[in-house]
């Protein structure tokens, strides 16, 4: 009789473990950092000055973002700022950083996102498949606040545009390995904008210039979780979507290139985000 106790207590926890799981819900809030190198010729500008400069871009790029998340879905979108950051401006040089505000929906189960994304003030919704990264597990652990977190990395060739010393447009391919920290005490296949594929929540991003890290997470709030799938917007693919942002770099490349480069009180204007 005490073997048949012991084994329906074992029982019941199971079950109470398994419906603790499905029901699982939370909101991580994540900040991101960028560094910030920009090519400044010009014997105009000191290295103070172009020091100064780049130290206000940082600041711009300093963002804080939500995910908030259940078993399955996510939602990942910027949150909003009471005061927008002054744009950056040195020797008679302004560079104003254009947020994006896109709000980045993932279906783990359905293995499909759903991206909203403005650009030039026009909307999309970006729909697609998941990408399967085939992420290598690393042999290191580190704690971000109470969790215990391992490594992973990927590799992939990235392209990008940019105009070479003869001000020509150029794409040039290169390698690009992102890092992430992950920790199983939080047992969701899920992440930050559209890193997802571990067993556990991702909690830190080290994606090139890119850093972002959790530092607040709320598990099963008191209040239940909501989350809503995107739907305005015109609805495009990701490679339609990247053919269309191509297009539009190249058209800010050609303006630029035909700027008198001397004009005082220069805009550049940088938008990330979509």
């Amino acid at each position: 009789m005490k073997i048949k106790n012991i084994s329906i207590i074992l029982i019941a926890l199971f079950i109470s473990s398994t419906i603790t799981a499905q029901d699982f819900q939370g909101i991580a809030t994540y900040k991101s950092h960028r560094k910030v190198d920009l090519k400044m010729g010009g014997e105009e500008m000191s290295n103070e000055m172009k020091e100064r400069l780049q130290e206000q871009i940082r600041k711009q790029f300093q963002q804080e973002y939500t995910l908030t998340f259940n078993k399955n879905e996510s939602i990942y979108k910027q949150n909003e700022k009471l005061e927008t950051p002054a744009p950056a401006q040195s020797g008679g040089m302004v560079v104003q950083i254009q947020q994006g505000s896109d709000i980045m929906y993932k279906n783990i189960k359905e293995n499909r996102y759903s991206n909203k994304a403005e650009v030039f003030g026009k909307q999309f919704l970006i729909k697609d498949s998941l990408s399967n990264r085939k992420w290598e597990l690393v042999n290191e652990t580190k704690n971000i606040g109470k969790y215990t977190c391992y490594k992973a990395t990927f590799t992939e060739e990235v392209e990008e545009q940019t105009l070479n010393e003869k001000n020509e447009i150029t794409s040039v391919a290169s390698e690009r390995t992102s890092s992430v920290w992950y920790t199983p005490q939080i047992p969701v296949n899920n992440g930050p904008e559209e890193f997802h594929g571990l067993p556990g929540l991702i909690l830190e991003v080290n994606d090139g210039d890119l850093t972002l890290v959790c530092s607040k997470i709320v598990i099963n709030p008191e209040e239940e979780v909501r989350i809503v799938e995107p739907t305005k917007g015109k609805v495009v693919t990701q490679t339609e979507f990247d053919e269309i942002m191509d297009k539009k770099t190249e058209e800010m490349m050609e303006n630029f290139k035909s700027r008198n480069a001397h004009e005082e009180g220069e805009r550049r204007m940088i938008r990330i985000g979509g």
